[in-house]
């Protein structure tokens, strides 16, 4: 199967090195260009997503996902990368949701696609999970005026002209919000497309516990105090 070069994935990753080979793999099989930011791991996330078929950048020091991806982001723009896609790394993910997202984001003629959860399928969601991200939507929708169904979503298509605009601050716990703040605040056109988020026993353990799901609401908290 001849693998897409249109799109550049993005993945920051921090000791991911248990599944990242599995998920750049998966991704591969699909697309060229695969890009792994390993954030100062201690672990074989990096060797592991370069034996998969990743191009691997690496920061000497753990700085935050937000962080992470940007610097994925800036090199698949000086790479010359027409659309660039944020993936997550613990396998959550379904690398063909990819597929269907770029489709839509061509045919609608909008800036950024964004993968939705609620408008597809979360098996295994915890009911904790669920509520807290309901609850964040709706904060979310108050503070930027999005009308969107799912706040919190890694899975993400931009156009290369709006990579451009969306450059992340906040490398921790504030930058997913940050991202959607500044698509209000630049007026891209967005159009939502439905994903399947998989809720597996490695991604509860790594970032979907209840622990992390406090953490949505004050990742727009934080948001909000930093406009």
């Amino acid at each position: 199967m001849a693998t897409d070069k249109r799109l550049w994935v993005v993945i920051a990753a921090y000791n991911e090195g248990q599944v990242i080979g599995d998920v750049v793999s998966e991704l591969r099989r699909m697309f060229a260009h695969v890009v792994v930011v390993d954030d100062g791991s201690a672990d074989v996330t990096g060797e592991a997503a370069r034996a998969a078929g990743a191009v691997v950048l690496r920061h000497c020091l753990n700085l935050g996902q937000g962080a992470a991806l940007q610097t994925g982001i800036d090199y698949a723009l000086l790479q010359g990368a027409p659309f660039v896609a944020t993936f997550d790394a613990d396998g959550q993910h379904d690398p063909h949701d990819l597929t269907v997202m770029l489709d839509r984001l061509q045919d609608s003629g909008s800036d950024v696609a964004l993968g939705s959860r609620f408008l597809g399928a979360a098996p295994g969601m915890p009911a904790s999970r669920r509520l807290l991200l309901k609850l964040a939507l709706l904060f979310q929708r108050i503070t930027t005026g999005l009308d969107l169904s799912d706040a919190h979503n890694g899975l993400r298509i931009l156009r290369a002209s709006a990579a451009g605009k969306l450059r992340i601050d906040q490398n921790r716990m504030a930058h997913a919000s940050e991202i959607i703040a500044k698509i209000a605040q630049a007026r891209l056109a967005v159009v939502e497309v439905p994903c399947t988020i998989r809720y597996t026993d490695y991604s509860k353990q790594k970032g979907q516990r209840l622990a992390g799901s406090f953490d949505v609401l004050v990742d727009l908290l934080v948001r909000k105090l930093y406009r």
